[in-house]
């Protein structure tokens, strides 16, 4: 007999995605999004705004209390989640790369793409994190770069272990790693995440499920490339970040 918490979370993302459909169906445009508030992710309706956004008066004060860098700022090292400590760290090594693109197809040049993931073993380095999974001292899972003038990144990092975050019984994330784009200020900030192909986590993830356009759902998971694979040293995934436009990338509402 199925596990009833599951099932019923199952019928939900279901529900979802045909309510999604019916919309479409019904005229709704192109880049319709679903509500925010997902009844499948349980927080969901703790973590948007549900007041109308106050306009700034004077946008450029925003910017003055504003992290700043500049190119000095970013090393290579940054980009290499595996060489940050004494020893190697543990798990699969793989390569990340793409490019960012705008809505035509032109690569967004020296963008501020940062990342941070969970270890091999599905835990995280933070404090918050009190799965009991092994923290690994060699991997604190953050990295940074600079898009070159193909707008492309690159990094090197382990490939991240799925995790239980509570959202009902026996929920479990699939591997994935967060992905921040800065643009030309922090206001302009964008956070999405990437995916692992094939993974078998995928259909029960509210998160995920939460993008009910199953074109859309597809532009967040990796592809598989063995020409980016480095003999005896990381397997490679491509993964191409487009910022606007009806093949956009989604990114999650309500970060600043």
């Amino acid at each position: 007999m199925g596990d009833p918490t599951q099932e019923l979370i199952s019928k939900e993302i279901a529900e979802a995605r045909d309510g999604y459909a019916a919309a479409r169906a019904g005229g709704a445009p192109e880049g319709h999004h679903p509500d925010r508030g997902y009844l499948p992710y349980r927080s969901s309706a703790l973590r948007h705004p549900h007041n109308p956004l106050e306009r700034v008066a004077d946008p450029d004060a925003v910017e003055l209390s504003g992290p700043v860098f500049g190119v000095t700022d970013v090393t290579d090292w940054d980009a290499d989640l595996t060489a940050q400590h004494v020893g190697e760290p543990l798990g699969e090594r793989i390569t990340v790369t793409g490019q960012v693109l705008d809505r035509a197809g032109r690569p967004v040049r020296g963008q501020l793409v940062e990342i941070w993931q969970a270890n091999a073993s599905g835990r995280y380095a933070h404090q918050r994190d009190r799965h009991p999974a092994p923290l690994d001292p060699n991997f604190t899972g953050a990295g940074r770069c600079l898009t070159d003038d193909e707008g492309r990144y690159t990094f090197t990092t382990v490939k991240p272990g799925a995790y239980p975050w509570r959202n009902h019984v026996n929920a479990w994330r699939p591997a994935h790693i967060h992905f921040s784009l800065f643009g030309a200020a922090f206001t302009q900030r964008l956070v999405t995440q990437m995916y692992f192909p094939g993974d078998p986590l995928f259909a029960y993830d509210p998160i995920l499920q939460s993008v009910t356009d199953d074109a859309a759902r597809q532009r967040l998971v990796a592809a598989y490339d063995h020409d980016l694979s480095v003999p005896e040293f990381s397997l490679g995934y491509r993964w191409d970040i487009v910022l606007d436009g009806p093949t956009a990338t989604w990114i999650e509402e309500g970060r600043a």
